[in-house]
């Protein structure tokens, strides 16, 4: 079973919609015994950074969400991406999960913001390799700053934008695969794949 974090700030309908496309069972939930039961945690978003912060606090879900990747894999999308690093700039300086180092900042672009539309990856990792130059879906004006060893695929809006982040069984996509048609399909697939609860 896929657990979809619920906390209130989600494309969840999208997200569950296509995780059952491929044939998966989903539960939508913020109760940490129903997440514990996951094969696989996904954490949608959709807005910013420091509401999306203060909701998962609300619901106590941080501390649930930190020790639960410890052992089983998680994937991070748009907003939820940005969830899984350190610190985030949007309204002011908010803690993140800390799951991977970095932190979540305003993209230096001259274009306009958000950055909204189909972009190429530009895969740097061969987990991805058969994606290199496929167009994904984008909708978001932060971008990650972090090492390059978390780096899996990039994208460019006049400056390069991490695309694909991973440490160790955590997994971030800053576009919707969701709404990314097969190349989308594609790489959920490839998570959950190559992913599997790692055992204690």
């Amino acid at each position: 079973m896929i657990a979809i974090v619920d906390y209130g700030m989600g494309n969840i309908a999208s997200v569950s919609n296509a995780f059952k496309s491929l044939g998966y069972d989903v539960c939508i939930t913020d109760n940490y015994d129903e997440l514990a039961k996951a094969s696989h945690i996904i954490l949608p978003g959709v807005g910013s950074f420091r509401a999306a912060v203060t909701e998962i606090n609300r619901r106590d879900l941080k501390d649930s969400l930190r020790e639960l990747a410890k052992r089983k894999p998680v994937l991070g999308i748009c907003l939820g991406m940005q969830l899984l690093f350190s610190d985030g700039y949007e309204g002011g300086k908010s803690k993140g999960l800390n799951l991977i180092p970095g932190t979540v900042e305003k993209i230096q672009t001259n274009l306009i913001l958000p950055h909204i539309g189909w972009n190429t990856l530009n895969i740097q990792n061969s987990q991805f390799e058969n994606l290199q130059n496929k167009h994904v879906y984008f909708v978001h004006s932060y971008e990650v700053k972090t090492k390059n060893e978390y780096i899996m695929a990039t994208t460019n809006y006049e400056v390069k934008i991490p695309a694909i982040v991973r440490k160790d069984n955590v997994y971030g996509m800053q576009f919707h695969p969701e709404k990314s048609g097969a190349v989308g399909r594609q790489l959920l697939n490839i998570f959950l794949h190559s992913t599997q609860e790692v055992r204690m």
